[in-house]
């Protein structure tokens, strides 16, 4: 049986991903190594926690000791590594802790690698979770971004992420560790922080708050449906070749407002009776973010032509269900309310634009 270490597993993606493991495959071990800061929820990992292939471990990245002792009790054959923070606005305010854990976490979990596998690497991989971010902006009339796009990152947030991917490959090039990394596009769907805008969106549109949308609205993201992305990680640490970076996205290049209305409109069939009906009277513009890159898309022909992978969900079907699975898990919701700061983070982020 495969031992596969996730960090970060009690995050969106990561506790997504575990669920995809443990209900698709029966020969894979998983170990969970989170610090459970303010975006980590072990509600998001309820239907496993009980499973006799799933294993808890509370350590940060930051750590080397923690992380030492994680490779030297477990004999991990694979590394999934999402563990990282994740919020451009939340840079802005303090870079520093993106420093510590985006670097110096992803470097604590090279060598031990390394240093564990001592060069034995038959059949084993360290898979690095990145994000499209590291390429910067691109213009309305540029191409899609492909692995040969050069990095260029614009925030704090993407400059930390930039950092841990040029190290990941430099442990291929120096050491020959097995790496794998994967950028991905703007993921959204089930147990997703409400701190992004998807999440956001919807609950100030239950809750009749203002929806802020940063500027004219018109940024353009690719959009990605977290059970998609999930698979296309998997499809990759098996089938992708080792040393090679692979872009992952939905192929939905919508526009921030547009994501508006689209969830709007859904909650306005879904929620007739809502006394914020119609909800796109919610919708506020507030003052941009700094350094706010205009555009991202993704070229994905190298995934699907080496994998066979292709996203599932376009963005009306993936925000369907991610509608859905909010409304009908009241539950989490409050539970994420009860836990910290999102409201405070929502109204304290987002000024009016004058």
């Amino acid at each position: 049986m495969k031992k596969v270490l996730v960090t970060g597993g009690a995050g969106f993606i990561g506790s997504n991903f575990i669920q995809y493991i443990i209900e698709n495959e029966t020969d894979v071990f998983v170990i969970n190594l989170d610090s459970l800061t303010y975006a980590g929820n072990l509600e998001n990992l309820k239907s496993v926690s009980n499973n006799n292939r799933y294993k808890f471990i509370e350590g940060d990245i930051r750590d080397k000791n923690i992380v030492n002792q994680v490779f030297s009790e477990h004999e991990i054959d694979i590394v999934v590594h999402f563990a990282a923070e994740s919020h451009v606005d939340r840079s802005i305010k303090d870079p520093s802790i993106f420093v510590e854990t985006n670097v110096v976490g992803t470097l604590n979990l090279l060598e031990a690698a390394r240093t564990t596998w001592m060069g034995n690497y038959s059949e084993k991989i360290f898979h690095h979770i990145s994000t499209d971010e590291v390429y910067g902006m691109l213009t309305e009339s540029d191409p899609a971004f492909t692995e040969e796009t050069p990095y260029n990152p614009s925030s704090p947030y993407s400059a930390s992420k930039a950092s841990s991917d040029h190290l990941v490959r430099a442990y291929y090039h120096t050491f020959g560790l097995p790496v794998k990394i994967t950028n991905c596009s703007n993921n959204y769907g089930p147990f997703q922080y409400p701190e992004k805008l998807i999440p956001v969106i919807i609950f100030n549109c239950i809750e009749g708050k203002q929806i802020p949308v940063y500027g004219d609205g018109k940024q353009i993201r690719d959009w990605l449906y977290v059970s998609d992305h999930c698979e296309a990680i998997w499809k990759i640490i098996n089938v992708g070749k080792i040393g090679e970076t692979y872009n992952i996205g939905g192929g939905n290049q919508n526009t921030n407002i547009e994501i508006v209305k689209i969830i709007c409109n859904l909650l306005d069939v879904r929620l007739p009776n809502s006394p914020y009906v119609p909800h796109e009277q919610l919708i506020s513009y507030v003052k941009d973010r700094q350094g706010h890159d205009r555009r991202y898309a993704m070229n994905i022909e190298k995934i699907m032509s080496e994998t066979g992978w292709e996203p599932s969900q376009d963005i009306d079907s993936g925000l369907a269900k991610t509608v859905d699975w909010y409304l009908n898990n009241k539950e989490w919701i409050e539970g994420i309310k009860n836990k910290g700061d999102i409201d405070k983070w929502i109204e304290s982020n987002y000024s009016k634009r004058g």
